[in-house]
């Protein structure tokens, strides 16, 4: 599958890094709470930098992941005093940090084939190895019924971009689908693109048990400050014992 391919990494850049924006101060004030102060934090699925560019902002080092290299492309414009680097959160190697954040539901997409289940109870056994004693691992996941069951369409547009969107969860297999039909204005006319995007639905319950069973100390997080999950959204803090 592509990831987020040069056109519609712009247009999620320009158009859709809200939830990230107004997630930031709330995510800013989880990490002082527990006590990550300053120090290296790895941002999993970076997107285009926003997150990046507001902990850079406030003193902490920065190394960046994503596997859209066009994403990459866009952190470092925004980010610039931040790393990055272009791969799989399911498979880099993670170095000793403070704390790891994946926000914006990055750990549900199927980009690769190391995605699923075991590939995420995997990425959370590096996180636990990689951070320092007393640590957070932070993110958010869509959950089973992210969705009303029957598909959906949807027509988004900004000033120079239109996206078709068509959304279908199987309940049974736990797979959110988006069909990604984007326009993005090139001089006079307009190119179109095609993406589709497959996400894993994991249920917050069995997280929880899983982190508790590598070793971390869970908190079933509402939101992000003030911006608040919707009913199949959830957040999770998973602290390292010091």
């Amino acid at each position: 599958m592509k990831a987020y391919a040069r056109d519609l990494a712009y247009i999620h850049d320009t158009g859709y890094t809200g939830f990230v924006k107004k997630a930031a101060p709330g995510l800013l004030r989880l990490l002082q709470q527990n006590g990550v102060l300053h120090g290296l934090v790895v941002d999993a699925g970076c997107g285009s930098g926003v997150w990046a560019r507001a902990l850079t902002d406030r003193g902490y080092a920065v190394l960046g992941i994503d596997i859209s290299t066009a994403m990459i492309r866009l952190a470092r414009l925004h980010a610039p005093a931040a790393r990055f680097r272009a791969g799989s959160l399911f498979g880099l190697d993670l170095p000793s940090c403070d704390a790891v954040t994946s926000i914006g539901e990055c750990v549900n997409y199927a980009f690769d084939s190391a995605s699923g289940k075991p590939g995420l109870v995997g990425f959370f056994q590096r996180v636990h190895r990689a951070l320092r004693p007393g640590g957070v691992l932070i993110f958010d996941v869509l959950e089973p019924g992210a969705s009303d069951g029957a598909p959906s369409r949807r027509f988004m547009e900004g000033p120079d971009w239109a996206i078709l969107l068509e959304v279908d969860e199987d309940r049974k297999r736990r797979i959110l689908t988006r069909r990604i039909v984007s326009f993005r204005q090139v001089g006079r006319l307009y190119r179109r693109s095609e993406e589709t995007h497959r996400q894993h639905l994991y249920g917050r319950a069995e997280l929880l048990e899983e982190l508790d069973q590598i070793g971390f100390e869970t908190q079933l997080l509402g939101g992000y400050g003030r911006l608040r999950f919707t009913p199949a959204h959830a957040g999770i803090l998973a602290r390292k014992p010091a």
